[in-house]
This record gives structure tokens, C-alpha cells and sequence, in this order.
């Protein structure tokens, strides 16, 4: 049996192939899951309906698995109307201390095909923008 928050077999496998610097992408439900990432990414389905699961709950999830050391969100395109996004002040109080970055949608598209972007979390999000690509840091002495 497992300690710890985490339970699903297949993420926890995926998460244990990844090491540093390897980046999860977790996507909202328009995100184009299957061709918005490398050949290789690993897909992990957990979008059971609209509105679950949402990327803020598997991010309390993750967050307490893995260490992370970068996150970054998706942001309008620069000839998009300007929209407010307020789930991406819920994903900076959901990690205090990670140092974020802020992509435009065309090349956060570009960024998500990296080789280095192992998994893909399709969740069942539907605000705007709900895409956050997280690196995995490096677990501590004692941890």
C-alpha cells in the first residue's frame, strides 16, 4: 500500500521516469491532448467530465509528490483581446516560492512539443487558459 497522496498507477509510474528538468504539462479539457506534445509525451487521462477533475486538484496532488522548480502558464496570443485569467493567481497561491514564467498560446503550443515534456495531464478544466507546464525539481536531503 501506498503512502502519500498520490494512487493512480499509471502517473506514478510516469512521474518515476522523470527526473530533473523533465516538464509535465497539465491541460485544460480544449487543450489538443494528443497533437499539442511530442510523439513520445505520455498521455495520462483524467478528465472524467467537465469540471473534474480540474488542474488545481491534481496540481494538490502533484505538488505533494514531486518537488517542482518552474511552472509556467499559457497566456492570450499578443493580437488576442485582452481577458482577465484568474485561475493563473490560483495556480501562483497554490505554489509559493516556484518561480513562474508566462508563455503566449502560439509558442506555449511550441514549448509543450519539447522533447522534454514527458507527460501530459489532460484534466477536465474549462476555465480559459488553464494550461500550467511544470518542471520537476530536485528532491532535497531528508525529503
Amino acid at each position: 500500500m501506498l503512502y502519500g497522496p498520490m494512487t493512480h498507477p499509471q502517473f506514478l509510474r510516469a512521474l518515476a521516469a522523470a527526473g530533473h528538468g523533465s516538464k509535465i504539462l497539465l491541460a485544460d479539457a480544449n487543450y489538443p491532448h494528443t497533437t499539442g506534445v511530442n510523439p513520445r509525451c505520455e498521455l495520462i487521462s483524467l478528465n472524467l467530465a467537465p469540471g473534474l477533475l480540474d488542474v488545481s486538484q491534481v496540481l494538490d496532488v502533484l505538488k505533494r509528490t514531486i518537488p517542482i522548480e518552474r511552472a509556467e502558464i499559457m497566456t492570450p496570443a499578443p493580437d488576442a483581446d485582452p481577458v482577465e485569467i484568474p485561475i493563473h493567481d490560483e495556480f501562483r497561491a497554490a505554489l509559493p516560492g516556484v518561480e513562474f514564467g508566462e508563455i503566449s498560446r502560439w509558442d506555449f503550443y511550441d514549448a509543450a512539443r519539447e522533447e522534454n515534456v514527458g507527460i501530459i495531464v489532460a484534466t477536465g478544466e474549462q476555465r480559459l487558459y488553464g494550461n500550467l507546464l511544470l518542471t520537476v525539481g530536485v528532491r532535497q536531503p531528508g525529503e
